[in-house]
């Protein structure tokens, strides 16, 4: 049997990736999240999510606005390792 990854609940450092450019003007929107144009068409949303069910919520906010999710990585992380999701 395979040990799975001890999963992450708390607080912690998250990127968001999305396809296409957002302005800064949607930082209150994202709850305070750094909003930054990426060199290769993506928009990079920085900042600390309280917990999942706030994680949820941005994602929820992703999906509102129609925008295309590429990635979600947690960037700081009490454990071992990063954790990376695909989308």
């Amino acid at each position: 049997m395979n040990a799975m990854p001890a999963e992450h609940h708390g607080p912690g450092q998250y990127q968001l990736r999305i396809r296409g450019h957002l302005d800064s003007s949607w930082t209150n929107w994202f709850e305070g999240m750094a909003v930054t144009q990426e060199n290769d068409g993506t928009t990079s949303l920085c900042g600390p999510v309280l917990d999942q069910a706030a994680l949820h919520g941005l994602l929820a906010k992703v999906r509102d606005i129609g925008a295309t999710l590429i990635a979600v990585n947690l960037l700081e992380d009490p454990g071992p390792q990063n954790e990376t999701i695909k989308a």
